[in-house]
């Protein structure tokens, strides 16, 4: 699936289709799908070969960190103007109540803390700053939580791609390494489908 796969789209839209995704992802209902851990991990890969990227690594971390907060803050804001409306929301083919569910879940366990643990956190990290700014977070405390998230995974997943692309094992099985990635990218939201399906069976029981 070409729209999944990182190497794909960083060939074809370069570095602002890294940013584009980063953003959609952070914080965009639609942009849950989107491969936003393997993407960053690809970017730093491809950095450090010199491929598709030519940008320093400093300004690729940079951006990308820009673009997550960016994200988030649209989410929040989100969030904050729909309320409670969204939790009435009926279900589509791109909204899952479900997952809007887990997302506030993860929000009432980890209170503010949520907004960094979850950057690391696939679908959950797309709902998480739409969940605060319903609940009515305080916006200042949603900035300084959402600032050290967004840096965190932007540079911390890119830098660890670009310092795994200079081993040169990863550098020459590169191909396997970009399938892998893909493939544990597509996992997480696979199984969130399994899971929601049966227990779709098991309430129609």
């Amino acid at each position: 699936m070409h729209f999944l796969d990182p190497e794909y789209l960083i060939s074809t839209f370069g570095l602002i289709g890294i940013l584009a995704i980063v953003f959609a992802e952070s914080g965009l209902l639609i942009g849950f799908f989107l491969p936003g851990d393997s993407l960053l991990f690809t970017a730093g890969l491809l950095v450090a070969s010199g491929t598709y990227l030519q940008q320093p690594l400093w300004l690729v971390c940079l951006l990308i960190s820009v673009a997550a907060i960016a994200g988030d803050q649209v989410g929040y804001i989100f969030g904050r103007r729909v309320g409670p409306s969204l939790f009435r929301r009926p279900d589509a083919r791109l909204f899952k109540q479900s997952n809007l569910r887990k997302a506030q879940e993860f929000f009432d366990r980890y209170g503010a803390r949520s907004i960094v643990l979850a950057r690391f956190v696939p679908i959950v990290r797309t709902f998480t700053p739409i969940v605060a700014g319903a609940s009515g977070m305080h916006y200042r405390t949603f900035v300084i939580y959402n600032v050290l998230g967004g840096i965190l995974w932007s540079c911390g997943v890119t830098v660890l791609g670009y310092f795994l692309g200079q081993i040169a094992f990863v550098r020459d099985n590169i191909e396997l390494i970009l399938i892998g990635i893909v493939v544990a990218s597509v996992v997480p939201i696979a199984v969130e489908l399994l899971r929601a399906r049966s227990r779709s069976r098991a309430r129609t029981r």
